[in-house]
């Protein structure tokens, strides 16, 4: 607006512009409900970088953010079907959608609590050697890496969840959920 109150032309040409990105995004949402990955991917172009700008600000890490964002589009992808463009934006339903995995990563990255003793005294190490030699599953145990192994006794054997095991392991969340899901693969083909 100019001193007076009138919209100058430049103005007009943002919000114009701005009111066709609202409306490319729109119609991409339902473009990806009907399971087209091309509208996704022009989504994905469009807000990225933004959207780990959000994330990275709940999150102050910037691998944190990547991973929440990863998981946001994973969500867009299966939810796109539920955005109702009559409740709101689809920028502001994008947003949204990532806000929930940062709040949820950020909430497991502090969820354990390196002052808990008992957690600390646990020895992944002496639990595989308390199994019986001639088991398979301690063998299988036994042939994948220190880290790998420590996480998935901890998660089967000691109950932890993701957020316990990035905090007890000193690694990002993403990093033990990919070791937890690695070292089970390897067990079942060991196993198998």
């Amino acid at each position: 607006m100019t001193g007076n109150g009138t919209i100058t032309e430049t103005q007009r040409d943002e919000a114009g512009l701005a009111h066709a990105h609202e409306a490319q995004l729109s119609a991409a949402l339902a473009r990806c409900a009907a399971g087209d990955h091309a509208a996704l991917q022009m989504i994905y172009n469009s807000e990225a970088p933004k959207m780990i700008g959000i994330a990275r600000r709940i999150l102050f890490r910037q691998d944190l953010a990547e991973e929440a964002v990863h998981d946001a589009f994973v969500r867009i992808w299966s939810a796109a079907a539920s955005f109702d463009p009559h409740r709101g934006s689809a920028r502001g339903w994008l947003y949204a959608v990532v806000r929930k995995p940062a709040l949820s990563i950020h909430r497991n990255e502090h969820r354990y609590d390196a002052s808990d003793d008992s957690a600390l005294d646990i020895d992944c190490a002496a639990t595989v050697t308390r199994m019986p030699e001639t088991s398979a599953l301690r063998k299988c145990l036994e042939g994948i890496d220190r880290p790998r192994r420590d996480a998935v006794v901890l998660a089967y054997v000691h109950g932890m969840n993701y957020g316990e095991l990035a905090g007890r392991l000193k690694v990002p969340l993403g990093t033990v959920k990919s070791w937890v899901r690695r070292s089970l693969f390897s067990l079942q083909e060991c196993m198998g």
